[in-house]
């Protein structure tokens, strides 16, 4: 039997195809056992829809990282969360960041700590391609993706060979991306190997001496190796070392010398006045540290897997994976070094009932440990540690059943046994001890041949841990910090998506509702004690969205979208930054013999923010308030692409075209509040300006 595939709709983004080009060299390619399994129908996961973002569009974005690679997808915005360290929160279906939840190869490795500071810091070199999926429950092994999941899937490669792609440009951009494999003949066995490394320096647009946007060092080493023990039998291991370095603050070359010598000014002293006449307009003044924010993290994974086929009807995949994340941080005078462990194991099965249904089980594992520590903390009284740990147990079943040749409906549900426990002394107990049952149902309706429905519905929940993910700044933890949570987020999501297609036109209608019981947020107590609670009332979001492709001719492709997402003025409470709640798109791709060129076109409409608590003043003396009606505005990104041979390519693009930031636009992401004190996080526009690069892309 061979069921249809798992991806309820075809990818709306460029299509972006291979230059027509002649290579006469003899390619050899090593199909194995997954991509027999693919192809018969075997391996299916979900029938959620699913939007797909290719590796040639990847490129196409200029993508360093996992930030860049989806930012521009439709139901996806990435919240920049703070003007001095970058923070990037991924937010699905109007959903918070912590409802994302990151796949790799379909297993969650991503950790609490690691999904606030892990998205400029995921190579996308070696990614084969992104798969995005929306709603709670879009994964059997991610039920706290109350949002949707993003899945990254490793490029495997069936020939020897490799990819050299080297760009720089502007404000100190570099970045460099190798990936080399070998996949030799006859031997059932593939191994790759890929580096990149990226960085940028810091970006002030005010010219007051305080960057708006960090300077970014990444280095990733990833290793993959597959191997065909047999016909049957596939195992594979994947092992990644990332390090990556944040700063951001003092202007480095001006307002200090180097990040050691701005942690370092800690020793002499505060300065009443950090700019000139009080205003965040003016030049900065104080003493280095005093707006400094450092965050070095170093991360490493491994992952194990071997897919079985037993038998015509039954296979399994048996995972393991280890994650150990480390951060090393300074706040504005306020220290956070943490280490967050997590283990996983995971075995599911996929077994053809007969040619109407295919049944996937399994059974899955993890445990996560978190100890943070803040030596300037430790003596504070109302001071609570964010360490934890936390254990998940769970057991899982779908049932994808094709009903008719037009109907297809997948019903799945897991129950999961959650442990959730703050250790610090001061938190005795166990906070969340539960038993949760959570179900799923996709369904798929050709009503013609091109034309299509699916309707989902889907529940999920997310134990909030750590502070990070409400507010990492710290920027008031010198009162002390407070924890107050004692159930899980509890989400209900629908979703509902018309697409049609026919050999010129692809079209997707999408809306989706959610709702979140018990949503974590960060409130103050009366003496003012930042307090990581839960919300009482639930907080609701509709996200409706729109996408068109068009291809004009055999050169020319043009996509349009549209996005509006509603909350109630419950959600809205517990946003630090405002979302943003309308955008529309225009993208192109243009081939033309060995030319080719991307180009996209953001629109943001204006905004009030007052809808989200944002107040604060220019100045110290709180004489000049902070704009809370903000203008529309828009950014182009452009890349002009030649390919000079079979092998090689060269390119150059500009990010940003309209030069348009905050900063030299709009009022500064800095701000005082009413008793003067010093804040970070009034942002609602971009944040970085106009990046031109060149590069090459070699082939070998």
């Amino acid at each position: 039997m061979c069921l249809p595939s798992a991806t309820f709709a075809k990818p709306v983004d460029l299509p972006i195809s291979p230059i027509s080009v002649t290579d006469k060299t003899e390619v050899i390619e090593v199909v194995g056992v997954r991509k027999r399994l693919y192809q018969q129908g075997l391996l299916k996961d979900s029938t959620v829809k699913t939007e797909l973002i290719s590796q040639q569009q990847i490129k196409a974005n200029q993508a360093a990282n996992l930030s860049d690679a989806i930012s521009n997808s439709i139901g996806i915005r990435v919240s920049n969360e703070c003007s001095m360290c970058g923070a990037k929160r991924v937010m699905i279906n109007g959903l918070k960041g912590e409802h994302t939840n990151v796949l790799v190869d379909g297993i969650p490795l991503h950790t609490m700590l690691s999904g606030f500071y892990g998205m400029d810091a995921v190579a996308m070199s070696g990614v084969g391609q992104i798969e995005i999926a929306r709603g709670a429950g879009a994964s059997l092994t991610a039920p706290e993706a109350i949002g949707g999941t993003i899945n990254l899937v490793t490029q495997v490669p069936t020939k020897s060979g490799g990819d050299l792609d080297v760009s720089m440009g502007n404000m100190g951009y570099k970045k460099a991306a190798l990936m080399g494999s070998l996949v030799p003949q006859q031997k059932n066995i593939s191994a790759s190997v890929i580096v990149q490394v990226d960085e940028r320096e810091q970006f002030d647009g005010d010219k007051n001496g305080v960057s708006e946007n960090p300077y970014l060092d990444n280095t990733s080493l990833t290793t993959l190796l597959s191997y065909d023990y047999d016909r049957d039998t596939n195992m594979r291991l994947r092992l990644n070392h990332t390090k990556s370095e944040v700063f951001g603050g003092p202007m480095l070359g001006d307002i200090t010398a180097s990040i050691e010598d701005a942690i370092a000014s800690e020793k002499l002293g505060t300065s009443d006045n950090l700019f000139e006449n009080g205003h965040v307009a003016n030049r900065y003044i104080g003493q280095p540290w005093q707006t400094a924010e450092w965050v070095k993290t170093q991360r490493n994974e491994a992952l194990a897997s071997i897919l079985q086929d037993f038998n015509t009807r039954l296979n399994g995949t048996f995972s393991l994976a280890h994650v150990n994340h480390k951060q090393v941080s300074f706040y504005e005078g306020i220290d956070y070094d943490a280490t967050d462990t997590m283990y996983y194991a995971d075995a599911r099965f996929n077994f053809d009932l007969n040619a109407s249904h295919l049944i996937t089980f399994g059974v899955d594992y993890r445990k996560e440990r978190m100890r943070s520590h803040s030596d300037a903390l430790a003596g504070v009284e109302n001071y609570v540690s964010d360490s934890f740990d936390y254990l998940v147990q769970g057991i899982y079943i779908q049932d994808s059943w094709m009903v008719t040749p037009a109907l297809e409906i997948s019903a799945a549900a897991r129950l999961d046994s959650i442990k959730a426990d703050f250790v610090d002394l001061k938190k005795p107990g166990v906070e969340i001890d539960k038993i949760l049952l959570s179900p799923r149902i996709d369904s798929r309706f050709f009503h013609t041949e091109e034309l299509t429905s699916r309707l989902s519905f889907g529940q999920g929940y997310r134990a909030p841990l750590s502070f990070f993910e409400s507010d990492h700044g710290i920027l008031d933890a010198e009162k002390g910090y407070l924890l107050n949570v004692s159930e899980p987020e509890r989400s209900t999501s629908i979703n509902y998506s018309l697409n049609f297609e026919n050999a010129l036109w692809v079209s997707t209608l999408s809306m989706a509702h959610t709702s979140v019981k018990d949503l974590a947020t960060l409130e103050h107590n009366t003496l003012g004690v930042p307090v990581l609670s839960q919300l009482k009332e639930t907080a609701r979001v509709l996200a409706v969205d729109f996408s068109a492709s068009y291809q004009l001719n055999s050169d020319l492709n043009i996509t349009v979208t549209g996005e509006v997402y509603h909350y109630n003025d419950v959600f809205k409470t517990s946003f630090a930054i405002a979302p943003i709640e309308q955008r529309a798109t225009v993208s192109s791709n243009w081939q033309h013999k060995l030319h080719t060129v991307d180009a996209s076109l953001i629109y943001i409409p204006s905004r009030d923010l007052s809808d989200y608590q944002y107040s604060g003043y220019e100045d110290r003396f709180a004489t000049q308030q902070k704009p809370t009606s903000v203008s529309a505005f828009s950014t182009l990104d452009v890349k002009y692409q030649y390919k000079l041979s079979p092998y090689l390519g060269l390119y150059v693009g500009v990010n940003n075209l309209f030069d348009y930031t905050q900063g030299s636009e709009g009022s500064s992401p800095l701000l005082f509040d009413e008793e003067g004190g010093y804040d970070v996080t009034y942002i609602y526009a971009p944040l970085r300006g106009r990046l031109i690069y060149a590069g090459f892309d070699w082939s070998f």
